[in-house]
């Protein structure tokens, strides 16, 4: 398959020896009832194969729709897969998976949800400090909290559950480009990711809405450290209706983004941008 006929959101790439392995949310499953997630597999980020299915609903399942994207990490020898799941009368919330592959077949790890059983939240991702100390970044979700919220917890070691409570590091309203959402009075927070540059800045990505649709902006810690003070900067990385990003590697050493664009449902593609980064900042070349 071509980059191009590709139908997922929320595209993570994982490259691991020599393969690039993309995870995403189905298109056409994203807003309904879903039961499962796919990786596709390939050499060039271009020729992908076709969809190689790595976690199916399990018998007794506690979710039953809105399957949504799918992050693989390799920490200590597996690989762990955060994802968001929801069901009628249960808060959503990002559950942790765990295979010994990239292929899977993933398995439940985490007991439910690792975020707050109260929180309708979405899109955790991990992140692993400097100290070696692992943290969940996720979303407390504008449809409950109304302005957005990107909050972390720290997990145990064996990844199987929160050991803090959660830590608001900053609200979606913050951002002087955010607009807000259906009723005039909600803003949203979506899909953080962590980078440090290499001299040491400490920056998130995140996704909102703004005068041109969905974008993708960057927000940075002032003290380094995951609970630090965010600030929000007013260069927006990609700004054309198109968000909810990660960075990786090529073996070659050049540094991407992905994303899903347009923003549109079953007319989501990924898309890679290469990424310069100069004093302290990221930009799309």
């Amino acid at each position: 398959m071509k980059t191009n006929e590709i139908n997922i959101r929320d595209p993570y790439v994982l490259a691991y020896e020599e393969k690039y392995y993309m995870y995403g949310t189905r298109g056409a499953t994203c807003w309904g009832e879903a039961n499962g997630f796919d990786v596709y597999v390939s050499t060039d980020l271009e020729e992908w194969s076709e969809a190689i299915e790595v976690f199916h609903k399990p018998e007794g399942f506690w979710a039953t729709y809105n399957y949504w994207a799918p992050e693989v990490h390799y920490y200590k020898g597996n690989f762990y897969l955060f994802a968001s799941f929801k069901t009628e009368g249960v808060c959503r919330g990002t559950q942790i998976l765990k295979a010994q592959s990239p292929l899977g077949p993933f398995e439940l790890h985490s007991d439910g949800p690792v975020t707050p059983k109260e929180w309708e939240c979405l899109d955790g991702t991990f992140y692993l400090d400097q100290e070696g100390k692992p943290y969940m970044i996720f979303c407390h979700e504008w449809v409950q909290a109304q302005d957005g919220q990107v909050c972390s917890i720290a997990l145990s070691n064996d990844l199987k559950e929160a050991v803090s409570e959660p830590k608001v590091l900053f609200k979606a309203s913050e951002a002087s480009w955010v607009l807000p959402v259906r009723d005039g009075k909600s803003f949203v927070t979506d899909g953080p990711f962590m980078y440090r540059t290499e001299s040491g800045k400490l920056l998130m990505l995140w996704s909102s809405f703004g005068e041109e649709g969905y974008v993708e902006a960057i927000a940075y810690s002032e003290n380094g450290q995951v609970e630090g003070d965010w600030k929000q900067d007013e260069r927006l990385l990609f700004r054309r209706d198109g968000g909810h990003g990660m960075l990786f590697r090529t073996f070659q050493g050049e540094l991407l983004l992905a994303l899903h664009s347009p923003n549109k449902h079953l007319e989501e593609r990924p898309v890679f941008y290469e990424i310069e980064e100069k004093d302290n900042w990221l930009y799309v070349k």
